[in-house]
């Protein structure tokens, strides 16, 4: 890998090539937060274990594109890595709107959707999930009763009275389950 790494620097893909030996310096691999190795960053994400030439070329290519960040997070709960997911949400609260296009995709995975769930129920009243009312408050106008209904309840998790106008909305949604919803995240408001 570490040849892989320093071929992409030769060639160009990557500016800069960092290469620690964590025997000697095991104090960068706790400030890091890395538990394996190879561990490789590439702009914000964090790659753990053995990824080839091509992986690391996608990565590469997806640092900086507005859904980057959308798959890199997709990629991790598909692998179960729910932890890291929290853990690059913590440093970066706002990536947390990266979270978005898994909710508003119904064709997400079961385990990755429920991830999502868990991120924003950690963080539930924090300001980063303020910041995503209007964003919640547009998916309880999708096509798919599933995403309105797991807006309705990501709204409630901001505790934001700026919910309520979408809230009271689904109340009059055609599918029943995302009515219940709405009615229960308005309990949760205080209404």
């Amino acid at each position: 890998m570490l040849q892989t790494l320093a071929d992409l620097v030769k060639q160009g893909w990557l500016g800069r090539l960092d290469v620690v030996n964590l025997e000697a310096h095991p104090e960068v691999a706790q400030d890091l937060g890395v538990r394996s190795v190879p561990w490789t960053r590439i702009g914000p994400f964090e790659l753990n274990g053995l990824r080839g030439r091509e992986e690391l070329l996608d990565w590469i290519e997806r640092v900086g594109r507005p859904d980057g960040m959308a798959d890199y997070f997709h990629a991790l709960l598909k692998d179960g890595q729910l932890a890291q997911v929290l853990t690059s949400v913590g440093r970066q609260p706002d990536a947390m709107a990266a979270l978005l296009p898994i909710v508003a995709n119904p064709e997400a995975s079961i385990n990755v959707r429920i991830g999502a769930g868990v991120v924003f129920e950690e963080l539930a009243g924090q300001p980063a999930m303020l910041a995503l009312v209007d964003r919640f408050g547009e998916l309880t106008g999708h096509e798919d009763a599933r995403v309105r209904a797991d807006a309705c309840h990501y709204l409630s998790l901001t505790g934001s009275p700026e919910a309520r106008p979408y809230l009271t909305h689904c109340l009059q949604d055609d599918d029943d389950v995302v009515r219940e919803i709405a009615s229960e995240s308005l309990l949760a408001l205080g209404e």
